[in-house]
């Protein structure tokens, strides 16, 4: 898949952009506030419903603007899609396939984008939302519907938690609350589904996972990835310890699991168990990568795991290579890894690099460079 033309309304500090790109590398190159990162936001939005940096859409609509537009033309070999989004301040986005009004859940079925930025450093270190977020844009990602499964999960669970948190206020315990059995019955049939996608997920990456560290580290550490699952007892979200994975059948134990902390949810007016609550654990030499790995394991581990979901959907797409964006991350990394990460970027359909400094960027990279000054895109050089 190749990004030809990206056009920008109101989305973050451009009023107006209208930016061409290539086949093959290109870098965004500017002063550092100037917008870079603003474009290949928008491009990955289009493709995980989601941005890297904020967890709400009204950041990204420009101050005193009520909505923002995204429009990508995209090549998919011979064939073409413009893909328009509507991004509202408030009430529901919009979104339209070759001037066809479609849900916006439809977009990721037609862009598919691997974006690596510093922020991603809070995947490994961060706390486990980060991990889950990370883990369902990707399924998102190779099974367009499910952003469905996980917006309606979210809603069963907001109500649930509502009626929770009304019963806590209302004094009711044990088992007086019998309209709680409906959400639970809600909750565990779509919350079955997702943990199912996750531990998937877990599973195709771990092989990729691995292939990509050694070759960014220079060094295999034997990186794993596992599910903790809070229905096994515990409480990842809270940091208890909790077996990897699960035996029996995933439905049951759910159930089971909500039975046995109806009372502690009653106390505390919050969902305590479900894969909203759940975390993805990294090792590298058999040790949790948080709290143990240096900066440089963190960094190929973080790495890792973008180049490992750019190859699962290289394998698995039928539009080609997803594009590669690389925001602002050569400038954190040290010669042999900048190296390293050029050399694995360069196999795919495009690549789209943001940098302060041109020249952190290896040579190989630099083939398309558009530069990006307050908001306006000032010239494109081909080199």
């Amino acid at each position: 898949m190749i990004v030809e033309q990206l056009g920008l309304k109101d989305f973050r500090n451009y009023a107006g952009a209208d930016v061409t790109l290539s086949a093959g590398a290109n870098v965004f190159v500017g002063r550092n506030g100037q917008g870079k990162t603003n474009l290949v936001e928008a491009v990955a939005y289009l493709a995980t419903l989601g941005s890297h940096r904020v967890s709400n859409d009204a950041p990204m609509v420009r101050d005193g603007m009520d909505a923002a537009i995204v429009r990508a033309r995209l090549a998919h070999g011979e064939r073409s899609v413009l893909l328009e989004l509507q991004l509202n301040r408030q009430g529901a986005n919009k979104a339209r396939v070759n001037g066809v009004n479609v849900r916006t859940s439809e977009l990721p079925r037609y862009a598919q984008v691997v974006l690596f930025a510093p922020e991603d450093l809070q995947i490994v270190r961060g706390d486990p939302s980060s991990r889950r977020r990370f883990a369902d844009q990707l399924i998102v990602q190779r099974t367009p519907r499910m952003a469905a499964v996980l917006a309606d999960y979210d809603r069963v669970l907001r109500q649930r938690s509502a009626l929770l948190k009304s019963a806590r206020a209302r004094g009711v315990r044990g088992d007086a609350l019998s309209t709680l059995d409906v959400w639970d019955d809600k909750l565990v049939t779509l919350g079955t589904e997702v943990i199912e996608a996750r531990l998937a997920l877990a599973s195709d990456l771990s092989e990729p996972v691995a292939r990509a560290y050694a070759a960014i580290a220079g060094a295999d550490h034997e990186p794993r990835l596992s599910w903790a699952l809070s229905l096994g007892g515990g409480d990842p979200e809270e940091g208890d310890d909790v077996d990897d994975g699960a035996s029996g059948p995933l439905a049951e134990q759910f159930r089971t699991a909500l039975a046995a902390r109806r009372s502690a949810e009653l106390e505390r007016g919050l969902t305590l168990v479900g894969p909203h609550r759940d975390d993805l654990v990294l090792r590298v030499r058999g040790l949790p990568v948080k709290g143990y790995a240096s900066h440089g394991e963190s960094w190929s581990v973080a790495l890792a795991l973008r180049l490992a979901s750019a190859e699962l959907l290289r394998a698995e797409s039928r539009l080609g290579d997803p594009v590669l964006i690389l925001d602002d991350v050569f400038a954190e990394l040290d010669a042999g890894r900048r190296v390293r990460l050029a050399e694995l970027a360069a196999g795919y359909e495009q690549v789209i690099v943001t940098s302060a400094v041109e020249e952190d960027v290896p040579d190989g990279l630099r083939a398309h460079v558009v530069r990006v000054e307050a908001g306006q895109i000032k010239d494109a050089v081909d080199g």
